[in-house]
């Protein structure tokens, strides 16, 4: 009968913790009115207390800074950082120590560590620490894999490994809708117009630093999102750019091909790439994420073999009288030449 050898306990201790930034103290303010019979003895013991606002005790929001309690929840675009530490709690020295960190994801393991070169000997009460950052591309499981190898006086050489496990979340939910619209009288090309629809989705404010839309090289973009008051320009969110949880900004762009690259007075035609959205926030203690959006795409409205176009028109007729249009009229087929009739 096989029996199992006992678990051997090593000689180096493995400390892994998520370095996030602190968060404001908040206290439930307990009060009352004067007529009722504790009178003014909540309110004092609010003034008394060194976590409250001076001047805004009842306010749930203090002065202090408290420690995270737990890993905390990471989203999507934000950089995750992680401190470890291996610490020797023998009395003896160790030698050869590697520390090696991959974060494992389900696509793809990264190596995290800093330096893959082994440190020569560790004494007793001594450790080796080292920090780790990687910004999150990935939703869904993450898991951080730490291994630790050395070799004890003896010259029998030791491996162990932990696992911490954490999910990524989702931070925003972006839609996008496209506007087909056709220019001016004096333009030959067609404007496309982009709704962005960006919704915060966490539990916690964010604000918004940058909204871009970066074009392909197809495309020239405007963006339609601030306006001109007394010589300045202000977006047309105001000056305060902070999106609440379950809020929803829109944003606009419009979007002109280039002339090298329309075809035919100045048509696009079929599936085209417009570009990508650069979502750059902050949160919290201005803790900072960012996303890019895969390649947007749109399809060209399809024109058929002839397409009619208005170049010139009257603002105002008089009735009864002739006025005159200018009209364009373009061989959208690139295959044949056509016999052209036209009746008004």
């Amino acid at each position: 009968m096989e029996v199992n050898p006992p678990k051997q306990e090593h000689l180096l201790a493995l400390k892994v913790m998520r370095l996030t930034k602190p968060t404001l103290f908040t206290n439930i303010p307990v009060t009352c009115e004067e007529k009722d019979l504790p009178g003014d003895l909540f309110n004092q013991l609010m003034r008394d207390d060194p976590s409250t606002v001076n001047g805004a005790e009842i306010l749930m929001l203090g002065e202090m800074l408290t420690l995270p309690q737990n890993f905390g929840n990471i989203f999507l675009g934000e950089t995750f950082s992680s401190y470890i530490s291996v610490h020797n709690d023998s009395n003896q020295v160790v030698k050869d120590i590697l520390v090696k960190a991959d974060l494992q994801t389900s696509s793809q393991r990264l190596n995290l560590s800093a330096s893959n070169a082994a440190v020569a000997e560790l004494k007793p009460d001594c450790c080796i620490d080292d920090v780790i950052h990687h910004e999150v591309k990935e939703i869904g499981t993450h898991i951080l894999v730490c291994a630790v190898s050395y070799t004890t006086q003896s010259g029998e050489k030791m491996y162990f490994r932990k696992f911490f496990k954490f999910q990524v979340l989702k931070p925003l939910d972006v839609k996008t809708k496209f506007y087909n619209a056709e220019s001016d009288l004096s333009s030959v090309t067609d404007e496309v117009f982009l709704e962005a629809q960006i919704q915060n989705i966490t539990t916690s404010p964010m604000f918004m630093e940058k909204v871009s839309l970066e074009p392909s090289i197809m495309y020239n973009v405007a963006e339609l999102n601030s306006v001109n008051q007394a010589g300045e320009c202000v977006t047309t969110f105001g000056s305060r750019a902070y999106l609440q949880p379950m809020d929803t900004r829109q944003y606009l762009y419009c979007l002109k091909p280039k002339k090298e690259f329309a075809e035919k007075a100045g048509i696009i035609k079929g599936v085209t790439v417009i570009g990508k959205l650069d979502i750059v926030w902050k949160t919290n203690l201005g803790e900072r994420g960012r996303l890019q959006t895969s390649q947007l795409q749109r399809m060209a409205p399809g024109y058929g073999d002839v397409r009619l176009s208005l170049e010139a028109i009257p603002d105002t007729v008089n009735l009864e009288e002739p006025f005159h249009i200018t009209c364009k009229i373009t061989n959208c087929s690139s295959e044949r030449t056509m016999d052209l009739v036209f009746k008004v």
